[in-house]
């Protein structure tokens, strides 16, 4: 897989915003099939940073119903980037 295969999306909510500015913790949304090593090394090389810790989630898609029929939402994989102090990642600050 090539690094932009498995960073897939930047998660913009209010809880990331927030670790963003705190912690400079950055959330993306990535292959469901890739470990942590291989998203250090794919954010590394794409956005020219140095990353000090990666951890990933497992999301289930929720169920939801549209009157007696159910379905369920795609399940995803989230990644929480740790960036060394000091560097950021511009998609995130709005340039």
């Amino acid at each position: 897989m090539e690094a932009r295969d498995i960073v897939r999306l930047p998660s913009i909510t209010e809880k990331s915003n927030i670790q963003r500015t705190e912690k400079n913790v950055y959330v993306f949304e990535v292959h469901p099939d890739a470990n942590k090593i291989q998203i250090k090394k794919a954010v590394e090389n794409i956005f020219n940073v140095n990353v000090l810790a990666v951890n990933t989630q497992n999301m289930l898609g929720k169920i939801k119903r549209m009157g007696r029929w159910s379905g369920r939402r795609s399940s995803r994989k989230k990644a929480v980037v740790r960036l060394k102090e000091g560097q950021t990642i511009q998609i995130f600050e709005g340039a």
